[in-house]
């Protein structure tokens, strides 16, 4: 379940525009980790610090990407914490979309 959540994201976000930051993805034991300063998101698996990051379990990230989760009543709700820049965890939806 891991690999198939880093794949996803990671094709996502390289598609995506860049972020203009930094962002982390804990899912679980997974880290997703996201520099956007450059002109592309590179995606890698590195525990670094980031601007925004953003922990919740692999079930709501699948429920949120499928639109049967409302990202901000997932927050509300707690079942995502969000920490630092969150401008940049308003672009997250472009990388999950």
């Amino acid at each position: 379940m891991s690999n198939e959540v880093f794949e996803q994201l990671k094709e996502k976000a390289e598609g995506a525009d860049a972020i203009g930051g930094t962002l982390k993805f804990e899912v679980g034991d997974l880290i997703v980790f996201v520099d956007g300063y450059g002109n592309t998101n590179i995606v890698s698996q590195e525990d670094n610090e980031a601007d925004c990051t953003i922990s919740t379990t692999a079930e709501v990230l699948i429920d949120l990407k499928n639109g049967d989760l409302n990202p901000m009543m997932a927050v509300m709700g707690g079942k995502i914490k969000i920490s630092g820049d969150m401008g940049l965890a308003m672009k997250v939806q472009s990388l999950l979309g």
